[in-house]
């Protein structure tokens, strides 16, 4: 059974950063996966933000192009979000998520593991 851990989430004024942490613990998994960043504001539904497929092609969603990059690490099973220009908009929970045997795609629902989530709350 995998199990993702987010970290990294806060409180930042708006034009600041974060940097958000995924790690992954449980059988390492072969072949084909991607594992992406969604969040979800209250009252909105959970949006994909962005992910990463296994052969390290990236995804983003239109509202966070140029200011977020999503990044991973192998050796250690972590997936990162580096945040920058942070605004009120960006207001969330934040949660990883993965998916083997298959490509990326924003479609929440074919995301076998999620984790908790971590809160990203920035002020104008």
């Amino acid at each position: 059974q995998v199990q993702l851990s987010e970290s990294g989430g806060g409180s930042v004024q708006s034009g600041g950063s974060l940097r958000l942490s995924c790690a992954a613990s449980g059988p390492r998994i072969y072949g084909t996966w991607c594992m992406g960043w969604f969040r979800q504001a209250p009252g909105k539904e959970r949006e994909g933000v962005a992910a990463i497929n296994s052969a390290g092609s990236a995804m983003y969603a239109d509202s966070v192009k140029g200011r977020f990059t999503i990044s991973k690490d192998n050796a250690k099973n972590a997936l990162y979000l580096q945040m920058n220009s942070l605004n009120p908009e960006d207001t969330a929970m934040y949660y990883c998520a993965a998916r083997y045997g298959g490509d990326c795609m924003w479609r929440t629902h074919a995301y076998t593991y999620w984790g908790q989530g971590t809160q990203v709350t920035v002020s104008s």
